[in-house]
């Protein structure tokens, strides 16, 4: 009897553990056979049509067989949630499309080569100077629960994801302490946010 419950626990905790553990997402690669189109890969991976033609540089929509394309990574359950709550520590009091412009921040450096290709490595980066990416992370804020507005906003922002300006930064001008961030090329100006690519 006590070996059955301890079958039955082993089996519960096996099962919890993989509800709440997930893999993080890669960059997958496809080489482009007759027939695909963006369109296509779009509905296959998930991922709207703009992210893989910016993640491969495309200028236009068209496939040539043989060629190798990278296919951004998918945002798992948890990335989102991990999204929100940074959208929320960062843009809380700025406009709708601030936040939108926040979590897009996010999703263009998961799909450029110089930064990690998921989320939660793109938040909790640390950056050459030893300093967290985002100050969330340093000053705890990231552990706040996001309201609906924020997971709205990072739903938004995945549904448009690889379109837009390309911003990879965003800063207060207020309240920046970094004179690097303000030397990249703006791209938009929402509410107190600059944002640079």
């Amino acid at each position: 009897m006590l070996k059955k419950i301890l079958y039955v626990l082993i089996g519960f905790i096996s099962i919890h553990c993989l509800s709440i553990t997930e893999v993080k997402a890669k960059t997958l690669t496809h080489p482009v056979q007759s027939g695909d189109t963006i369109y296509l890969l779009s509905k296959r991976y998930g991922i709207p049509q703009a992210a893989i033609m910016r993640i491969n540089n495309m200028k236009e929509p068209t496939l040539y067989t043989g060629r190798t394309i990278t296919i951004p990574a998918a945002v798992s359950h948890a990335d989102r949630e991990l999204l929100a709550k940074l959208v929320h520590a960062e843009a809380q009091g700025e406009p709708y499309a601030g936040k939108v412009a926040v979590a897009a921040v996010v999703l263009n450096r998961v799909d450029h080569p110089s930064y990690p290709n998921n989320v939660h490595d793109v938040i909790y980066q640390v950056m050459p100077s030893g300093h967290y990416a985002f100050s969330p992370v340093l000053d705890g804020a990231i552990y706040q629960t996001p309201n609906e507005e924020a997971r709205r906003a990072v739903n938004e922002a995945l549904a448009y994801r690889g379109q837009g300006q390309g911003s990879l930064y965003f800063y207060n001008p207020a309240t920046a302490t970094s004179s690097w961030v303000a030397t990249r090329e703006r791209t938009i100006v929402i509410g107190n946010h600059v944002f640079a690519r």
